[in-house]
């Protein structure tokens, strides 16, 4: 007998250790699957049989890759969980639509293509300046699309390949006007950053802005083109050329992206915390008794409908697009859709199509107008403001 209780107790004591295995793996396997690697794709512009900008020093390929790897090195070395992907990492040619395709195919959440500037006969110009898709508004920024856009004439088939797109007729642009990217808001976000991040460094900062850039329009994530300086100015183009000049050149635009990074971390938390709790929240909007109100047509009119809105009710309306200037309530961009309302918000136009202070009417709204919008989602507003809550998409 005694022989038999030492053996049962053995065997208890293997079973509680294998226990404490699988539970421990369990564990780390959620913990995994909820901390999704965050892929960076860092674009060192030109290459190859493209020189991109000629300096009377050096050519504006060697200074991008240059930056470009001196970046991606201090985001390996300083950032975890963090994946760094190259469109090239040595002197070759790349077409502008497989650059977008690289960061595509990787599943990227954040492009930075890397640039220096130039303008002829003004070699007193100078400066940093950052854009995002949209169209160029200005002959200047319309000037430096057609000189980035113009790397598609060294690719085979290039007029098949984009559809006709010619880089030096103006009338090749207007394909960007109604172009609506659905990470314009990080996009402009990240430009802001990293045009703070130039000035934080004493560079002369030149501002965000848009322009018709084929290497940033079949990005599938937030996108972003550097212009690191102008190398018609002799200064700058000493600066540019050097390993100090590159390195604050990396470590500015790096400081922008932790920046990002750690915004970027904050909501995927409070989604995580969100989706943990999303059962409790549907009973409680149960009990909310839907609005009567009828949305603006106006959407200039910003949310003054909320603003009707009785005992301060949490008032939920679906975003349907974003765009840096005012739209007109007949845009087509609102494809006939007429309930619309707008608001500012980080200098941007944000247009909504309907309300309601039922959770539940809305989401039945939202999968409506995602036949029209897909990237749609819901947000939330209280006595005429945007609050901070979790929207399901």
């Amino acid at each position: 007998m005694l022989q038999n209780y030492d053996i049962s107790k053995v065997e208890k004591t293997f079973l509680l250790h294998i226990s404490f295995i699988v539970i421990g793996l369990l564990f780390v396997s959620v913990v995994q699957a909820e901390e999704k690697v965050f892929t960076v794709v860092i674009d060192a512009g030109h290459g190859g049989k493209d020189p991109g900008a000629r300096g009377r020093l050096i050519n504006e390929k060697a200074i991008n890759l240059s930056v470009a790897l001196k970046l991606g090195n201090l985001i390996s070395e300083k950032q975890d969980n963090v994946k760094v992907i190259y469109t090239r990492k040595t002197d070759r040619f790349i077409g502008l639509d497989e650059r977008a395709n690289i960061a595509n195919r990787n599943k990227a959440d954040l492009f930075i293509s890397i640039h220096a500037n130039a303008i002829k006969n003004a070699s007193h110009i100078a400066g940093t300046e950052t854009f995002t898709l949209g169209l160029a508004n200005s002959s200047e920024n319309q000037e430096v699309a057609r000189r980035e856009n113009s790397a598609i004439l060294l690719e085979d088939d290039y007029l098949q390949k984009y559809e006709g797109f010619d880089p030096n007729s103006t009338e090749s642009y207007i394909i960007f006007e109604f172009m609506q990217n659905k990470h314009m808001e990080q996009s402009i976000s990240l430009a802001s950053e990293i045009q703070k991040s130039f000035k934080g460094a004493k560079r002369s900062d030149r501002g965000v802005k848009q322009a018709g850039l084929l290497v940033l329009r079949k990005t599938s994530m937030p996108a972003v083109l550097v212009e690191l300086g102008f190398l018609t100015n002799p200064a700058e183009e000493r600066f540019m050329k050097s390993s100090d000049g590159q390195n604050e050149l990396a470590e500015a635009v790096y400081d922008a992206f932790a920046g990002y990074k750690h915004e970027f971390d904050k909501r995927q938390n409070t989604a995580v915390a969100a989706k943990k709790t999303e059962p409790q929240k549907k009973d409680e909007t149960r009990k909310v008794q839907p609005s009567t109100t009828k949305p603006p047509t106006n959407p200039t009119a910003s949310t003054s409908s909320s603003n009707k809105q009785q005992n301060s009710e949490v008032v939920y309306k679906v975003q349907i697009l974003t765009s840096p200037k005012k739209l007109q309530n007949n845009s087509k961009q609102f494809k006939g859709h007429k309930e619309i309302a707008a608001y500012q918000e980080n200098g941007l136009y944000k247009y909504t199509c309907g309300e309601s202070s039922d959770l539940a009417a809305i989401k039945a709204t939202h999968k409506k107008l995602q036949k029209d919008f897909k990237d749609a989602f819901i947000v939330a507003f209280k006595d005429g403001k945007r609050i901070k809550q979790n929207s399901t998409k």
